[in-house]
């Protein structure tokens, strides 16, 4: 009776203290999660009808998990595994590593709670089979408390080894790991190729064939294990990718979410994002314990032109940096933007009168995470149904556009003025203000533009456009002399950029010259505003007699708020021979209708933006 009890106790000793055995690995299948506790409870009462391991823990989120176990790690692949197969538990059920269990509420005990402890894997004991194995929870009753009838018992040193060494298997050959490998279903070939691709490894069909590209895959895996890259994943290989795949999965909370409002399914980060709110056309997910992770879900009525006005309004937000790759197609656009300080994926489609997608907005620094994370949300997308967000959100004009705003950060230029084209190719002539110290210069908010000449002395200007482009209308330089008196317009963005189109100043050229005599000025009788500096000014017939010059700043005197200054033709056509562009004559023509006028300037006119 005393060996008996004896071994009892060490077996006890030995299950108790998972700090004194640091290489047994504990996981647990976690099932389900419910927000309440009483929730919680009856969820766990009722697996607990099914499973004899039934154990629940509060999480670091405040909800609770319902789990099965402990069991050793690769033991609770094989338990997960088949528990799946065998549609016991839900399907986004997954292998979790207790870092994340605070206190127990199921089972009801009355001892002290201790959270749980990861160790490291221990290999399962030939003969015994895994999925009936759970590690023994910690028992501090079953350590002796007298500990003299332990030394006298001679008999039983020698069971002790017996009781606690567990022999590792051996490594299959790959001649053993094929044969293992052919006892597996397709549905189990089908989640090692799952594994594979979202470690990177394979990119091809999830089809359950092990063809040469799912077995380069396995080498490849092998190889960045620090393995022999066979091409042939041993059982315990096999083991260790699921397991490594649930971990990950595990620590993303990757679940399915169809999106009933907006009629979207797609898999989603829960362990990273939470659900905020609906602000049509988004559905807001905002980063959950600090991340750094958002999701917004895009859905809206429309066709083409909704889809192209929305791919121009994303990129105008603070979470689409400027760098990185655009695609716009007929049906569909992506957009993947950097900066060092954020890093966003966009993509959006029309189908059936309906423009549906996703943004997935992450730190750099987690970018290696994050892909894994896109590549998931990218192939499950797809549109539900003939259900969207807000359809008074069609035709998509500039009002719909500042609605689609709404709750987003939009991303500003530091200082937008005004510019015109002065040739066919795109040449554009602008105010100095506008360019200086930029790190990005755009025409009209998204056409990047190079600096190719200037002069502070004159405050002018000259851009080239970084892609071709072919304006629909451009400068003709007056050749006649100015007549003084005469009406003449500004065309510029007096508001910067928060108008979709320049506007015209009227007013009248005082003066061929500046207050001190100065021969390159015009003096001009109108109102402007700080977006018009570096706007055209047209005479009557609209040939273009000047450029409009920054507003004048002096402490010492202040002039009167319609007195404006702008550049002189003279100055205007030197300034372009500097910079190599040939500008064209005006040919000699009456005066024009303000709406034509307004017709003709409207067009040649550039809205220049400094961005750093």
């Amino acid at each position: 009776m005393k060996v008996i009890v004896f071994l009892l106790s060490v077996i006890g000793v030995f299950t108790a203290a998972p700090q004194a055995h640091a290489q047994q690995a504990q996981v647990w299948v976690q099932i389900e999660a419910r927000p309440t506790l009483p929730q919680a409870e009856e969820r766990a009462r009722a697996y607990a009808s099914l499973f004899p391991d039934v154990q629940g823990f509060r999480l670091n989120s405040g909800w609770y998990a319902i789990v099965l176990g402990p069991y050793a790690q690769d033991s609770g692949v094989v338990r997960l595994t088949s528990l799946l197969r065998e549609r016991l538990v839900p399907n986004d059920s997954f292998i979790a590593d207790g870092r994340a269990f605070r206190a127990p509420f199921y089972p009801l005990t009355s001892g002290p709670t201790v959270a749980p402890v990861t160790v490291e894997p221990l290999a399962d004991a030939p003969g015994t089979d895994p999925l009936l194995a759970p590690l023994p929870d910690p028992d501090p009753s079953a350590v002796p408390e007298a500990a003299p009838e332990i030394a006298t018992l001679p008999e039983a040193a020698p069971i002790v080894p017996q009781a606690t060494e567990v022999p590792v298997l051996p490594e299959e050959t790959p001649a053993e790991a094929r044969r293992s490998e052919a006892a597996l279903s397709r549905e189990d070939r089908q989640a090692l190729q799952t594994a594979l691709q979202w470690f990177g490894h394979y990119n091809s069909a999830i089809d359950g064939a092990f063809g040469p590209g799912t077995r380069n895959s396995m080498a490849a895996w092998q190889q960045a294990n620090g393995v022999e890259p066979t091409g042939i994943l041993t059982t315990r290989q096999r083991d260790l990718l699921l397991a490594a795949y649930g971990t990950a999965q595990a620590e993303l909370g990757l679940q399915t979410v169809n999106e009933a409002e907006s009629g979207i399914e797609i898999t989603l980060p829960m362990a990273l994002v939470q659900f905020d709110h609906y602000e049509p056309p988004f559905v807001h997910y905002v980063a959950k314990d600090n991340s750094g992770v958002r999701v917004i879900l895009i859905s809206e009525p429309g066709d083409q032109a909704a889809l192209y006005g929305l791919y121009d309004v994303l990129q105008t937000l603070s979470d689409v940096p400027a760098e990185g790759e655009r695609s716009r197609g007929e049906r569909s656009f992506t957009i993947s933007a950097r900066s060092a300080a954020v890093e966003s994926y966009s993509y959006a489609e029309t189908s059936k009168g309906l423009v549906k997608g996703f943004m997935l907005i992450w730190n750099p620094r987690d970018g290696e995470k994050m892909n894994r994370v896109l590549a998931a949300m990218q192939a499950s997308f797809k549109s539900v149904g003939d259900r969207a967000l807000d359809p008074g959100l069609v035709p998509l004009d500039a009002s719909a556009k500042a609605g689609l705003l709404s709750g987003l950060e939009v991303r500003r230029p530091e200082l937008s003025r005004s510019g015109f084209y002065v040739d066919a190719k795109g040449s554009v002539l602008t105010t100095v203000e506008a360019v200086q110290n930029c790190t990005r210069i755009t025409l009209d908010r998204d056409t990047d533009a190079a600096l190719t000449w200037s002069d502070a002395a004159t405050g002018l200007a000259v851009l080239t456009p970084k892609v071709a482009l072919a304006p629909a209308r451009y400068a003709q330089l007056q050749t006649a002399p100015a007549r003084i008196g005469g009406e003449v317009a500004v065309a510029g963005y007096s508001y910067e950029d928060r108008l979709p189109s320049p506007s015209l100043t009227f007013g009248t050229l005082a003066e061929a010259q500046g207050l001190d005599g100065e021969p390159g000025l015009s003096r001009l009788t109108l109102t402007a505003l700080g977006g018009d500096a570096g706007g055209p000014v047209l005479d009557g017939s609209g040939a273009v007699v000047g450029m409009l010059l920054p507003r004048v700043t002096d402490a010492a005197r202040q002039l009167p708020r319609d007195v404006a200054f702008a550049a002189n033709v003279g100055v205007l056509t030197d300034a372009l021979a500097k910079a190599g562009v040939t500008p064209a004559a005006a040919s000699p023509t009456g005066a024009l209708a303000p709406e034509d006028l307004t017709a003709l300037a409207v067009p040649m006119t550039v809205l220049v933006s400094c961005w750093n």
